[in-house]
């Protein structure tokens, strides 16, 4: 009798302590959910940096397989973090590159979509220099909203993948070769939009593409990482078109990156990597103080300085000259001029350029894998 009062006096306190932590687990669960813990983003690494390549996917960029990857990853005898290929919107109106995402993704390697809302590949004409939007796919066309179902669309696919995947929104916009740069959609002129003391080419920008992460956002995509990418010589050299002027914030992007080339066309004179990355760090560091940093293309054309210029552009990072550099992304394609000419970046352009790529890069310090939190 005494035992059986004892139980009815316990019961009552085991079921409460059980209902306490069910409502307590519940509670954290609940929390996990409708907060930020289901985030997958790529994370810098504390040492070293990580290589990744654009292992030339033709020239739309676009034409990714396996084996593209594969015999880039031979060359280099090195695996990459990140396939970086083109999402041409004139192509896709406007879709999720599924097939391309799941190649890359099944190859082992980072997907990195270069999202590029353009009609056509062809680039500005340098001989007949006419700035003005993409007739499509202008800026202000993404800020009024014109993409909203298929960015939305997109957006839903991406989560539904669970994929971690990267995204880079038109870049070098800082330049004056593609008809998203700042020049093409308002450049310096301050009366037209937003803000009056703001420059309308870079601020449209900034704005288009806070809207797009907006959207991703709305749709509860998390395995994205947000990469912001400048190039390293700003066309034109004025002062409204600095790097930071198109920057959405630190709490939109999660990585900031900059395309570096020596001479990329025949006959030309090309600076080394160092006086190119030693006025592009400082702007780079200026735009966040905390976001990694990455060299998301380089590459020179074949020559008899080809060599040295990987060489230099390799161990400088290596050596530390840029501690915040964590990522480095090799442009790896051969094009024909319109005078006939081949510029040859791959690195495979000469025994000597491919045996200093395979040198430099098999030191420990380059990573071949990815860190998610």
């Amino acid at each position: 009798m005494e035992m059986a009062r004892i139980f009815k006096k316990i019961i009552p306190i085991i079921i409460l302590i059980i209902t306490l932590f069910t409502l307590l687990v519940s509670g954290c669960v609940n929390e996990k959910s409708e907060g930020n813990q289901g985030m997958v983003k790529l994370q810098p690494p504390s040492k070293g940096v990580y290589h990744s390549a654009f292992p030339d996917f033709g020239g739309s960029e676009d034409n990714v397989t396996s084996k593209r990857i594969s015999n880039f990853e031979k060359l280099a005898n090195k695996s990459i973090v990140w396939a970086a290929f083109s999402d041409n919107w004139g192509e896709s109106n406007v879709t999720f590159p599924k097939t391309a995402v799941e190649t890359i993704h099944d190859q082992g390697a980072v997907p990195y979509i270069r999202m590029m809302p353009r009609t056509s590949l062809d680039e500005i004409d340098e001989s007949n220099l006419v700035y003005k939007p993409d007739p499509n796919y202008s800026l202000q066309k993404i800020i009024d909203g014109d993409f909203d179902n298929q960015l939305r669309e997109y957006a839903r696919e991406v989560k539904q993948t669970k994929i971690p995947i990267m995204i880079d929104f038109a870049c070098e916009m800082n330049g004056n070769w593609f008809y998203w740069s700042g020049i093409c959609n308002g450049g310096g002129v301050k009366d037209k939009y937003g803000d009056p003391n703001l420059a309308d080419g870079p601020e449209k920008y900034r704005d288009a593409y806070r809207h797009i992460i907006n959207i991703f956002r709305e749709e509860g995509t998390t395995n994205i990482t947000w990469v912001f990418h400048v190039d390293a010589d700003t066309e034109p050299a004025e002062s409204w078109n600095n790097y930071s002027t198109y920057y959405p914030g630190d709490d939109y992007i999660d990585w900031i990156g900059v395309s570096v080339y020596g001479y990329t066309y025949a006959g030309e004179e090309g600076e080394n990597f160092t006086e190119i990355m030693d006025d592009a760090y400082p702007q780079l560091e200026s735009i966040s103080k905390t976001k990694p940093l990455a060299v998301l293309e380089f590459g020179v054309n074949e020559g008899k300085d080809k060599p040295q210029w990987i060489k230099e552009a390799l161990e400088s990072i290596k050596n530390g000259k840029y501690p915040r550099i964590k990522a480095v992304s090799y442009w790896n394609e051969n094009w024909e001029e319109d005078d006939g000419t081949t510029s040859k970046l791959r690195i495979d352009s000469s025994k000597e350029s491919l045996e200093t790529y395979k040198q430099e890069i098999s030191n420990l310090f380059f990573i071949d894998k990815p860190i998610f939190n």
